[in-house]
């Protein structure tokens, strides 16, 4: 009995020791909150010239940078536009020194760095979050009741009752609401090119110069879409005295 006795006393202790989440107090807290991540996809052509004859080309770097990423409120359609930055490494012919008896090509290592411009216009269809839509700015009109005499040659005792033209009376409200705005989280790019201008150097095999190439290129986009609000959001640590609780 005594056994059985204690147990349900540290029951009874347990279970005061338990707290209840749905008593901590709410705060308000403004937060960027995602509204969607949207995949976007775009096709370039392009052409690109060189300012010296290419051997070879040795190696391209590229980077995507975005100029502007627009949520068109209270639309759904998202404006994109930025270029994709190429740096070029190519080998060219020294000039003046090609030995067709050796069949030897001496070459420079050169550079040609270029900006590829893009822009597409997409719509989100699915939006995690839905977003703060603009409040419109208003502008209301009004006027006063003036009374005045008639002129000279009207009916005595009659009054004129009107607005004041010589007045103007106006009450005006405008929203400054939250822009959203966009992150880039990756950028994948598939491209070919191809020179149109290439030219067979004599006594070599299989070699030959261009200055022109033709680029085809698929760059797929991930972009995630924020805007920032007002949400609420529980503060577990009120009171110093109180218990840290897991809601």
């Amino acid at each position: 009995m005594s056994e059985e006795h204690n147990m349900n006393d540290y029951d009874l202790t347990f279970n005061d020791a338990d707290c209840d989440c749905h008593h901590q107090p709410l705060i308000l807290t403004k937060v960027p909150v995602v509204l969607a991540e949207v995949d976007v996809q775009i096709h370039l052509d392009a052409i690109i010239k060189f300012p010296a004859p290419v051997l070879e080309i040795k190696d391209i770097k590229k980077n995507v940078k975005l100029t502007q990423c627009r949520l068109l409120l209270p639309t759904n359609k998202l404006f994109v536009k930025g270029f994709v930055r190429k740096n070029i490494q190519y080998a060219s012919p020294c000039k003046n020194n090609i030995d067709y008896r050796k069949k030897n090509i001496a070459s420079d290592l050169l550079s040609l760095t270029v900006d590829i411009p893009f822009q597409c216009v997409t719509e989100i269809k699915d939006f995690l979050s839905k977003p703060d839509m603009p409040e419109m700015n208003m502008r209301n009109e009004f006027d006063f009741l003036t009374s005045r005499h008639l002129p000279k040659g009207c009916q005595e005792n009659k009054e004129l009752q009107t607005n004041d033209l010589s007045q103007f009376h106006q009450e005006s409200t405008q929203f400054y609401n939250e822009l959203p705005y966009c992150e880039l989280i990756s950028s994948n790019i598939v491209e070919w090119d191809e020179a149109i201008d290439r030219c067979p150097l004599p006594y070599h095999l299989g070699e030959g110069t261009f200055t022109k190439i033709e680029e085809k290129m698929v760059l797929d986009l991930i972009i995630k879409v924020l805007q920032k609000q007002q949400v609420q959001v529980y503060h577990s640590k009120a009171h110093k005295d109180e218990p840290d609780c897991d809601c």
